[in-house]
C-alpha cells in the first residue's frame, strides 16, 4: 500500500538545513512504496493548518537547487504546539496517509519531535513512525557528535575571523572584538581558532560562555597584547556570563525558551575604550553565518544530506521516537570517519551539549588543540594563505 512522508523545519534555518530536505526526498524515490514527500510549510504551523505541498512533484533540476539555497524552502517557525495541536496532529497524519514525519531542528524541535512520537502512540497510531533529523549551527544537541549546520557556520566565522585580522594587522591602532552566535555553548565562538596558521596568528583571545567572564581578567588580556602587538582581535560569545550565572550584558528580552541577548561585543568595546584608552570597535555577523552559502562546508552538506537518507531509512525499517545522530570513529592514521547511530528521542529532548572542559585552556581565554583537532575536518577545505611582508621585515636591513 502507498503511504506518504512529512518533512517539517523548525527553529532557525542553516547553511545546509535544506540539504536534509533534499536527502529525504533523494531516498524517498528509491522506494516506489512512498507516493508523496510532504514538506509542511512553515513549521509545525503548517502541519496545524494542514499547510502541506507533494515535493515530489517538482523536476529533479529544480530540487538539486536545495544544495545550495540558503534558509529553509519550505519555511520554519518557532510555533508553541499546544495540547490540543499534539491531539490533533495524529489525526491529519492519518487523513494525509503520511506514515513517516521527519521534523528537522535542534533540541527544541527533538523536544517536539518526542511529543509527537508520544501523541502517536498514545493515540493508537502505532503505525505512524517519527524520527528526528539533527540541525542546529550552535552544536547543542546532546549525545550526537556534532549536528548538520555546525561545520558551516565554524567555517564562516573561522574565514570571518581571519579576514578580519588580516585588516587589523594592516592597522595595528586597536582592538576589534567579534561577538559569535550560540547562546550557552561556545561552539561556533571556538571555532574562530581555525582561523589561524600559525602560532601568534589572529584571533588573540577567545572567551566561551561555559567560563565565567572575569572583566577584570579580560582588561588585562587586552592590555597586554595590545601593550605588544597594537592590533588585537577578540572572539566573545553572545552568552557570556558572570561569575553568578547571569549574562554580562542584561537580554534586551526573553521567552519560555529564548534568550535575546543584549550586544555583548558593543559593551566590551565600550569597556575598552573607557578603561584602557584604546581604540575598539565591535563586529556582529549574526545571521550571515547561519546563511552563508559562499562559506558552506561541503563535509557538512554531504552529512546534512546523508542525515536526510538515514533518517528516512530508519523509518522505513520500523524504527521511531529516535534520532539520527553521528558517532565518530577512531582511526589508525588520525582521518576522519564516522557512522550514523539512532538516539533515543527522549535523551535529546531540550538537552543542551556544551564545551567539555577539555577544550578550554585554564585562564578560559582561548581553546585547546584538543578542540581544534575535534573541529577542523568539520569545515571541510582550508583556507587560502595570505601575505604579510611584514612577517618578514627585521628592522632596517630589509631583508
Amino acid at each position: 500500500m502507498k503511504s506518504n512522508v512529512l518533512v517539517v523545519h523548525g527553529g532557525g534555518p542553516t547553511p545546509v538545513m535544506n540539504a536534509s530536505l533534499y536527502g529525504v526526498i533523494t531516498e524517498a524515490k528509491r522506494h516506489p512504496e512512498i507516493e508523496s514527500v510532504y514538506g509542511a510549510i512553515g513549521g509545525m504551523e503548517g502541519i496545524v493548518k494542514e499547510q502541506l505541498l507533494d515535493l515530489l512533484t517538482f523536476e529533479e533540476e529544480k530540487l538539486k537547487l536545495l544544495l545550495h539555497t540558503p534558509g529553509t524552502a519550505i519555511g520554519s517557525s518557532r510555533y508553541p504546539v499546544t495540547e490540543e495541536d499534539y491531539q490533533k496532529i495524529p489525526e491529519i497524519l492519518e487523513k494525509y496517509k503520511i506514515r513517516y514525519i521527519l521534523p528537522n531542528g535542534g533540541n527544541g524541535t527533538m523536544d517536539t519531535c518526542g511529543k509527537i512520537y508520544q501523541a502517536c502512540v498514545k493515540q493508537g497510531y502505532e503505525d505512524i513512525k517519527v524520527v528526528g533529523i539533527p540541525k542546529t549551527i550552535d552544536n547543542d544537541i546532546a549525545i550526537t557528535d556534532h549536528t548538520p549546520g555546525y561545520g558551516s557556520a565554524a567555517r564562516y566565522l573561522a574565514a570571518s575571523v581571519k579576514e578580519v585580522a588580516a585588516d587589523v594587522a594592516s592597522l595595528p591602532i586597536h582592538v576589534c572584538i567579534i561577538e559569535a552566535l550560540g547562546r550557552n555553548a561556545g561552539w561556533i565562538t571556538a571555532a574562530s581558532a581555525l582561523a589561524r596558521e600559525k602560532e601568534g596568528d589572529a584571533p588573540h583571545l577567545i572567551y566561551t560562555p561555559e567560563r565565567p567572564f572575569n572583566q577584570e581578567e579580560f582588561l588585562e588580556d587586552v592590555k597586554k597584547l595590545y601593550d605588544k602587538l597594537g592590533g588585537v582581535v577578540v572572539v566573545v560569545s553572545e552568552g557570556l556570563k558572570k561569575e553568578d550565572g547571569t549574562p554580562i550584558v542584561e537580554p534586551i528580552f526573553k521567552t519560555d525558551r529564548a534568550v535575546y541577548y543584549g550586544d555583548v561585543s558593543a559593551y566590551l568595546a565600550n569597556l575598552v575604550v573607557k578603561r584602557l584608552g584604546v581604540k575598539a570597535r565591535s563586529e556582529k555577523p549574526g545571521l550571515c553565518g547561519r546563511a552563508s552559502i559562499a562559506w558552506q562546508s561541503l563535509i557538512d552538506r554531504r552529512e546534512a544530506q546523508e542525515a536526510g537518507e538515514e533518517a528516512l531509512r530508519l523509518a522505513l525499517e520500523g524504527h521511531t521516537g529516535v534520532m539520527v545522530g553521528i558517532q565518530r570513529e577512531k582511526t589508525a592514521d588520525g582521518s576522519y570517519k564516522t557512522r550514523w547511530m539512532e538516539i533515543p528521542i527522549e535523551e535529546v529532548m531540550l538537552l543542551e551539549k556544551t564545551l567539555p572542559d577539555s577544550y578550554i585552556n585554564d585562564r578560559g581565554n582561548d581553546v585547546t588543540e584538543e578542540f581544534v583537532s575535534w573541529c577542523r575536518p568539520l569545515i571541510g577545505e582550508g583556507f587560502d594563505k595570505y601575505l604579510n611582508f611584514k612577517d618578514y621585515w627585521q628592522g632596517g636591513n630589509g631583508k
